[in-house]
């Protein structure tokens, strides 16, 4: 059965798409962190990151990386946070969570934001990505 990610980058459950390419989709958290908290997955399902190729490991972390810059160029903080949990969804995802302290990465405070709102930060995102 496909997880709720690979439905999402089918386009069957709708998502705040921020980046994509032929290989990786990356979308905003629907209950972030912090405004611009963006989950990046590769298109292939694997339940867990570490069962990914080397190359695709490292691909994955290379889009991710762009992604972070899109978001430290368009969104207001001081770094991009990284988490990799995995246990949510079984398919393999990295979290980018802008943040200004480190308690900010603090899992148990998840936020909720109007969809206009939600598109106009992916659009900020997506328009710093390259």
């Amino acid at each position: 059965m496909a997880s709720i990610f690979s439905k999402i980058i089918a386009g069957e459950i709708p998502s705040y798409k921020v980046a994509e390419d032929e290989a990786h989709y990356a979308f905003l958290d629907i209950n972030p962190l912090a405004p611009g908290h963006t989950l990046v997955v590769p298109k292939r399902e694997v339940d867990y990151i570490f069962d990914l190729s080397d190359e695709e490991y490292a691909a994955l972390q290379l889009f991710a990386k762009r992604v972070a810059a899109a978001q430290l160029k368009a969104m207001p903080c001081k770094r991009i946070a990284t988490a990799v949990i995995g246990l949510e969804v079984p398919h393999a995802h990295i979290h980018l969570v802008p943040i200004n302290k480190e308690s900010d990465m603090n899992f148990a405070n998840k936020h909720s934001y109007e969809p206009a709102r939600m598109a106009q930060i992916a659009a900020d995102i997506a328009a710093k990505f390259e």
